[in-house]
């Protein structure tokens, strides 16, 4: 006999966490952090978990036998797949036991890695010591009586994939995060295409964008990216996730049809090292970009490496180059506008979802405060990762 059970990821945008219970074999679909739980009793940082035991007094980590590093029963899940790197489906994975096995790509497995090594440990994430095993589409791994064939999906990171679970009882397919208006539809067109071909006993499908009406594809973004940019005589500053790499690329082919140079974080920097080896993913070298070098008293290793491995700029050399820059400035880079000094005829593309819960409300309406006080237009130019009701049907 086979069982569902969800722990996370209903009624809620990601919080993905699913168990499969097949005879004798049990494993988890993704793992990740619930932000709708998570920002209904903690604000990070002023009020943190102390520790798990905080996390599974409120649910936030469910309570499953077997699953923990922190408690002394043996393991009794055989296995944890993931579908993506995004935290709410992968987050969690660190506090499970170390024995339990993690499949998942290999792009997805090099960006958690890589923002383990740009963020310091934290309770709620710290991958040291779990063993990652990678896949691409066409592999098919086998725990105990389940054979799960992962397949990969266009979403708005790269090495996203969707999984068709063949248990003793029928077949489940899971299609994780997925859409058909990326970059890279055909991606996604492969999985449908896998799946028609299977009458499965349940499908898990998300529904994140189910309300929207919106028809739009990353090709439109980076037009209208370009339009702006064209039309923009001063410092255009850019907000987009930090590994959409579909989205770096649309801002890079701007810059370089406008004669602009794209001025990214050391982080975007660091990840695009480490994945410049995969020739299918297509990222801009980093000779090709500028990295953005913020006046600190003592840099990281991983910083000091990737400065000194590109040509750097800093803020004060921004101020006097608007006109030639398009620069990343996330909400915490902010500060940084009192040393640049954006002219008249800047401007500010958010490139990211708006804001859906109170605590992001929060720091976008401190983000408006900041651009109003500099007089910098907002443009708001984004196209969701999740797949719409029309391409649905």
């Amino acid at each position: 006999m086979t069982s569902i059970t969800f722990y996370g990821g209903v009624d809620e945008v990601g919080g993905n966490k699913i168990l499969i219970e097949d005879e004798d074999s049990r494993i988890l679909l993704d793992f990740g952090m619930s932000f709708t739980l998570r920002y209904q009793y903690y604000s990070i940082p002023f009020l943190s978990p102390k520790d798990e035991n905080d996390l599974l007094e409120f649910g936030i980590l469910p309570r499953l036998r077997g699953a923990y590093r922190f408690e002394c029963d043996e393991p009794a899940i055989d296995a944890v797949f993931l579908s993506h790197s995004h935290l709410d489906h992968s987050a969690y994975i660190s506090f499970l036991k170390r024995e339990i096995p993690i499949y998942c790509g290999e792009t997805t497995a090099t960006i958690l890695r890589t923002y383990s090594e740009v963020h310091l440990p934290s309770l709620e994430f710290n991958i040291e010591g779990l063993r990652f095993n990678t896949f691409r589409t066409g592999d098919k791994v086998r725990i105990g009586s389940i054979e799960v064939e992962p397949i990969h999906v266009d979403h708005s990171v790269p090495g996203s994939y969707g999984f068709i679970i063949h248990t003793t009882s029928g077949t489940i397919i899971y299609t994780g995060d997925f859409r058909r208006h990326g970059s890279k539809p055909e991606l996604t067109d492969d999985f449908i295409s896998r799946s028609s071909q299977i009458r499965p006993e349940a499908l898990i499908c998300e529904s994140t964008n189910m309300a929207s009406v919106e028809i739009s594809s990353e090709q439109e973004v980076m037009e209208k990216i370009n339009d702006v940019v064209s039309r923009t005589s001063g410092l255009v500053m850019a907000n987009f996730s930090w590994a959409d790499i579909d989205r770096l690329r649309s801002f890079y082919e701007a810059a370089e049809k406008n004669e602009r140079s794209l001025v990214i974080t050391p982080k975007q920097a660091h990840l695009l090292n480490q994945l410049s080896g995969d020739p299918h993913l297509n990222v801009p070298k980093i000779d090709e970009l500028l990295i953005f070098r913020r006046e600190k008293k003592r840099y990281y290793d991983w910083e000091k490496e990737i400065m000194d491995s590109a040509e750097t700029i800093d803020s004060h050399e921004i101020s006097e180059r608007q006109s030639e820059i398009i620069l990343v400035c996330s909400f915490y880079d902010l500060t940084e506008l009192t040393e640049i000094r954006p002219d008249a005829g800047s401007c500010y593309i958010l490139s990211a979802s708006e804001p859906f819960n109170e605590e992001m409300e929060m720091d976008f309406n401190r983000l408006i405060n900041w651009l109003e006080h500099y007089g910098l237009p907002q443009f708001h130019i984004h196209v969701s990762g999740h797949i719409t009701p029309l391409h649905l049907r």
